[in-house]
């Protein structure tokens, strides 16, 4: 008995089956775009900044497509805090849309409070800080000065998010870090 006939046979005999059984062959459709990641956010601990948080997130919305925040209550990868800390505000996240992302008061008080969160966001979604950057890269963070009020990733930013999150959320994430915007505070 060749091989040809018994791949034949066996598929004439799922084919016979199928009606029986009353399953239905469906072929998968072709992967043609990336699924969207989702990540849930909380603000419950950042009340004051909830505002600002959201406003941000939705500049992200906008400028990418892998990858989408959504504020929840609870079940939230990502939770903003708010308070002091001389050290100003932070991310402590492994980049993969997990973590804490911390508002400083009186950092709060001199800077732009949507730049600030789309800012911190922005490590949570896997970008450095580039503090030499001028004011149109929002991860530039403070290092343009108080004046710049831009809370939009620019194209290059919206970029990398888009190749960090081509393939999904990823399935084990990796240490945590602590992502400290150095802008003078005080």
């Amino acid at each position: 008995m060749s091989r040809k006939f018994v791949l034949s046979g066996a598929v004439a005999l799922a084919l016979a089956a199928a009606p029986l059984s009353g399953a239905v062959a469906v072929a998968a459709p072709a992967q043609s775009a990336a699924a969207t990641t989702t990540v849930y956010y909380s603000t419950s601990g950042a009340p004051s900044f909830r505002a600002a948080i959201n406003a941000g997130a939705a500049n992200w919305n906008r400028a990418v497509t892998n990858v989408k925040l959504v504020e929840r209550s609870s079940g939230a990868t990502l939770r903003y805090t708010e308070g002091n800390d001389p050290r100003g505000s932070y991310a402590q996240t492994d980049g993969h849309g997990h973590g804490t992302i911390f508002i400083d008061y009186s950092q709060a008080q001199q800077y732009d409070n949507t730049r600030i969160t789309a800012h911190e966001t922005g490590h949570a979604l896997g970008l450095p800080d580039h503090y030499s950057g001028p004011c149109s890269e929002l991860m530039s963070g403070g290092g343009p000065g108080p004046s710049c009020r831009n809370a939009n990733p620019n194209s290059q930013e919206a970029s990398r998010v888009q190749r960090l999150w081509a393939n999904g959320l990823s399935a084990v994430s990796g240490p945590q870090q602590r992502i400290y915007d150095h802008s003078p505070v005080g």
